[in-house]
């Protein structure tokens, strides 16, 4: 089977200024693909185009291989979307915009169900004002999600959600990934990325720097053992390993890329010195530090 979706040499510009700079992509059937990038990293430029808004100035892309602007009716039954913002009438009741939405739908939930997809049961007869802004985020993501759609395409997803809605919402994301769902999204909160994504692809002014996994994409950066420097040492009577330590405040850091076997001679020379490496932690690199080096670097 042909991927959900395949992104070609994708180029989108406004005027003079090139939002989107020949970005390639795939997403697999069945995954949850994440776009991460800094503020003007061309993320939502990228969706319009995937999501049909707009045509691309140059370069293809295909969603569930059909041309997402030609064949906008097809693709459109078949995808759910959820914008940056919602547009939603305020003085309609969650409930009542839900059915709007569910009309035209083929094989659209009940209302009830989609509701409570999102644990908004309790508000389906208030006014779409009186929500708060994360309880609207969760209504747009119920409308996303109400027509039982084969690809969900999501922007921001859990922009303004208090931490346990943001949960909430991961636990609803992985229960569609279980039916089959292809999931697209894009994200500031990169522990989202880490927590969900199959794969992610970083962009930084409109290119994509670096994708794979989150293990693929974070291999190449080095893990990081702390511990609270030994009374009477420095840093020159610590073994030697692979990296480089540093040392602040009586706290020492050792960056390597060969986690195991630095831990295992440091502990050996440990054993064997009757040293005690109080504090110790041990752990490798973050999606967090590889963004940041990445788009340190890049930038």
């Amino acid at each position: 089977m042909t991927a959900a979706i395949q992104v070609h040499d994708l180029r989108r510009r406004y005027g003079t200024f090139e939002a989107v700079r020949g970005v390639s992509f795939d997403v697999e059937r069945g995954e949850l693909f994440a776009l991460l990038g800094t503020n003007g990293a061309g993320k939502t430029s990228t969706l319009e185009l995937v999501e049909g808004l707009d045509r691309p100035t140059a370069g293809t892309v295909r969603v569930l291989g059909r041309d997402p602007v030609r064949d906008r009716a097809q693709v459109r039954a078949r995808t759910g979307v959820m914008l940056q913002e919602g547009g939603f009438p305020p003085d309609l009741t969650p409930a009542e915009a839900l059915r709007m939405w569910a009309g035209p739908l083929p094989a659209a939930r009940p209302v009830a169900e989609a509701l409570d997809l999102v644990d908004l049961t309790h508000r389906a007869g208030v006014r779409i004002r009186q929500l708060s802004g994360g309880e609207r985020r969760r209504l747009d993501l119920a409308a996303a999600a109400i027509g039982r759609p084969e690809l969900l395409i999501l922007d921001e997803p859990t922009t303004g959600l208090d931490p346990s809605s943001r949960h909430d919402t991961w636990r609803l994301l992985r229960a569609l990934l279980g039916d089959g769902v292809t999931i697209l999204l894009s994200t500031h909160y990169l522990q989202e990325a880490q927590e969900l994504a199959d794969r992610v692809a970083i962009l930084h002014e409109g290119t994509v720097v670096a994708a794979g996994s989150v293990a693929e994409v974070v291999a190449g950066f080095p893990a990081r053992i702390a511990f609270d420097l030994p009374p009477g040492l420095t840093l020159d009577g610590l073994p030697d390993v692979v990296g480089a330590y540093s040392e602040a405040g009586g706290r020492v850091t050792l960056h390597t890329t060969t986690l195991q076997a630095a831990l295992t001679t440091l502990l050996g020379w440990a054993a064997a010195h009757d040293v005690a490496l109080d504090g110790l932690d041990a752990r490798s690199a973050t999606l967090d530090e590889a963004f940041l080096s990445i788009a340190g670097g890049a930038a």
